[in-house]
């Protein structure tokens, strides 16, 4: 089974090789027909220390801790 990459900004680096990804998807509202936009934390384990307002792609991994189930696999292409 492929491993999802998602694509984000990151919100916060406080945390020593973890970074706060913030994803954003889009989809249209079943009754309503109308864009709605949904936003999602994900804790990802980040070795090359990326900073606040960096756009980034995420990887799905096995465990690494508590939170974290995401590697940062690049700084994406904006």
């Amino acid at each position: 089974m492929p491993k999802r990459i998602l694509q984000g900004v990151v919100v916060s680096d406080k945390q020593q090789k973890t970074v706060v990804v913030k994803v954003e998807r889009r989809f249209t509202h079943p009754l309503l027909k109308k864009t709605v936009r949904r936003t999602k934390n994900y804790h990802a384990h980040d070795e090359k220390g990326h900073k606040v307002g960096d756009v980034v792609s995420i990887e799905e991994t096995k465990p690494i801790s508590r939170l974290k189930r995401w590697i940062v696999v690049e700084a994406a292409k904006a």
